[in-house]
């Protein structure tokens, strides 16, 4: 994580969504470390979630739990409101939860493997959660002339990712990006960031496939979460010319 601090972002509020670890949790710190007031939304029962609000907290950041599953309609609702509530008020959305509902990547040709359940798994948390998260947090993001920022995936333009439900889950993101965008202009600019490989513990990449994607990649090397992060603020505050865009963030693995 860069410690330089590239926006003044005091006063501003922000509700990361899946910020337990990983990119999520990298990008609620940057915020808060430029002066936001962050809520982390985590899974209630992932104790990764408390820790990091617990650690945050303790470097003097103003940051404040927002446990919930994304992805139930009502839930979604309720954590999204819940958090506005003790931030007083929203000027950035970080739609960052989502799942690959496998732990290893599924061959392109298992037809098997890619079951009812996973294409509801996904679909549920990494779509139509976005799309509850956005809806219950527009009238306060209307208020303060915000932003939204939702997590693609280079899976979304070339296929692949963990599986092909997860590819056409962020396949959606995009199109779902453009159409929100849409929806609420002018007020709220809405973009999406499409990283590349993440170095987390996301998926259980063998030695070899994280190998392989270095090598495919232009500049040879693979994401940190922190290297996202500052994609999704610079969406976020950095500019007032970019909406229904989505942004890919791959070190050159699509070129």
């Amino acid at each position: 994580m860069s410690q330089h601090v590239r926006y003044d972002l005091s006063g501003r509020k922000a509700l990361v969504t899946g910020a337990a670890s990983g990119i999520g949790l990298a990008t609620a710190t940057l915020l808060a470390r430029s002066g936001a007031k962050v809520a982390i939304n985590y899974l209630t029962d992932d104790q990764r979630g408390p820790d990091a609000v617990r650690a945050l907290q303790t470097e003097g950041l103003d940051v404040v739990g927002a446990p919930g599953q994304v992805g139930p309609p009502e839930e979604t609702r309720q954590m999204v409101e819940s958090a506005i509530a003790a931030l007083g008020g929203l000027d950035f959305l970080v739609n960052n939860a989502g799942t690959p509902g496998v732990k290893t990547t599924v061959p392109i040709a298992r037809l098997d493997l890619v079951t009812d359940e996973l294409w509801q798994q996904v679909l549920s948390t990494n779509l139509i959660g976005m799309f509850h998260c956005t809806k219950a947090a527009a009238p306060a993001l209307k208020v303060s002339q915000g932003s939204v920022v939702n997590l693609a995936s280079i899976a979304a333009v070339g296929g692949g990712g963990s599986s092909m439900a997860y590819a056409a889950s962020k396949a959606g993101v995009v199109n779902l990006t453009r159409s929100l965008a849409r929806a609420l202009a002018p007020e709220v600019r809405v973009n999406a960031i499409a990283p590349g490989s993440v170095d987390s513990t996301w998926l259980e990449w063998t030695a070899e496939q994280r190998k392989n994607s270095v090598a495919r990649s232009l500049l040879k090397k693979m994401g940190k979460p922190s290297d996202y992060a500052e994609v999704i603020v610079f969406l976020g505050f950095g500019t007032e010319m970019i909406t229904g865009e989505t942004v890919v963030v791959d070190a050159g693995m699509t070129v």
